[in-house]
């Protein structure tokens, strides 16, 4: 699916500078794990004495650990605090990545289709710093040339602030990074940041909008693409 792509930062006939970087989700975007987290979720409640119902994901999903444990933790009135569930849900989580993480369809050959052409690429995602170490194990940390964890920000997504830090540590404007995201809370933070938007629903519907079209996998995203996506032809 590849063509011929202008160069970083050269400038088209029409005057519009081309793409700079391609920041990227991972839960539920380039990995499968949005169903890990959920799992995860309701086995640690389950321990606890509380249900989860499938209503509460909808809520919870690509959000920062603080605020999905604090979420359930009212919800369900478990006698826990947010650091101790935390930490609980963090540990599940790894046990059930140690069964293999499957990448979503189209994602292996979009990370090497970055590398060919050496699009800075950053992931950036809600998820602490071990989890993030632990898929990089599969996915391959070489494919970015930036990770940023929710645990390494003041505020994460749905805030601007991982987005526009990615942005300013790979040197790029915010409105030259296309990004890709599976989840509202990630297309709220991505947009706030001012950058054009993929989105890839993967639990949760989200509306195209201008700047952000939705496909229904990333066998439908090539480079090609996210260059039209800075250039406005979607």
């Amino acid at each position: 699916m590849t063509s011929s792509i202008p160069a970083l930062g050269t400038r088209t006939a029409e005057g519009t500078t081309t793409l700079q970087a391609v920041l990227l989700d991972m839960d539920g975007t380039l990995v499968e794990t949005e169903g890990f987290w959920w799992d995860a979720e309701v086995e640690v409640f389950a321990e606890l004495g509380h249900i989860l119902h499938d209503h509460h994901r909808e809520v919870v999903v690509g959000g920062p650990m603080s605020r999905s444990a604090g979420y359930l933790i009212e919800v369900t009135g478990a006698d826990i605090t947010v650091p101790e569930l935390s930490v609980l849900l963090n540990d599940r989580f790894e046990e059930m990545m140690g069964r293999g993480v499957p990448l979503m369809p189209g994602a292996a050959r979009l990370l090497a289709e970055l590398a060919a052409h050496r699009v800075p690429t950053a992931l950036v995602s809600a998820s602490h710093r071990r989890v993030i170490d632990r898929v990089l194990d599969s996915v391959g940390a070489g494919h970015f040339d930036l990770t940023l964890a929710g645990d390494e920000l003041e505020r994460t997504k749905p805030h601007p602030d991982p987005y526009l830090m990615a942005a300013a540590k790979l040197g790029a404007d915010p409105a030259r990074c296309a990004v890709i995201e599976d989840t509202p809370t990630g297309v709220a933070s991505a947009e706030a940041a001012g950058c054009p938007v993929v989105a890839v629903p993967s639990v949760v519907p989200i509306e195209p909008a201008p700047r952000r079209p939705v496909v229904s996998s990333l066998e439908e995203v090539d480079l090609p693409f996210l260059h039209g996506l800075i250039t406005g032809m979607h």
